[in-house]
């Protein structure tokens, strides 16, 4: 019998760009964020969002990490550091929405918040923020109430 064991490739392309978005702060993190979120479900459920920087602070993309329910989502932490470090990601920010419109972060926003955190550490990745946007249009930033 012959022992058979996957192939694995990792692939990785970045197309060059020099327009990349620079984050400047919590506001324009939340500005960028909200031009990338679908106005039609952001009041319906919340979404877990990863915003990938390079060493400038440049955007080099967003990606949704989950979808789920009307007061909750699931985020695999696994699965997030997998794309940080696929992509060559040097800094994050984390991003979610509360359909329910209250800013107010709840305890297992701030336990996730502190999760990543920690485990970013072993990567030299830096979390500079984790916002959570509301439908209206407010945001709440985790950076900016030094939570983070």
């Amino acid at each position: 019998m012959k022992l058979k064991a996957n192939e694995i490739t990792v692939s990785y392309k970045e197309q060059q760009s020099t327009d990349l978005i620079k984050v400047t702060g919590s506001k324009s993190a939340a500005a960028i964020l909200y031009e990338h979120w679908d106005p039609q479900t952001i009041g319906l459920n919340e979404s877990f969002k990863i915003m990938l920087l390079n060493n400038a602070n440049r955007v080099k993309g967003i990606y949704t990490l989950s979808t789920g329910s009307i007061t909750a989502t699931v985020v695999d932490v696994r699965i997030l550091f997998a794309l940080v470090l696929k992509t060559l990601s040097v800094g994050i920010i984390l991003a979610h929405n509360h359909p329910s419109s209250k800013l107010k972060p709840s305890v297992c926003d701030i336990e996730l918040t502190s999760k990543i955190v920690n485990a970013a550490q072993l990567f030299d990745v830096s979390v500079l923020d984790h916002i959570i946007l509301t439908p209206g249009g407010d945001y709440f930033s985790f950076s900016d109430q030094a939570m983070i």
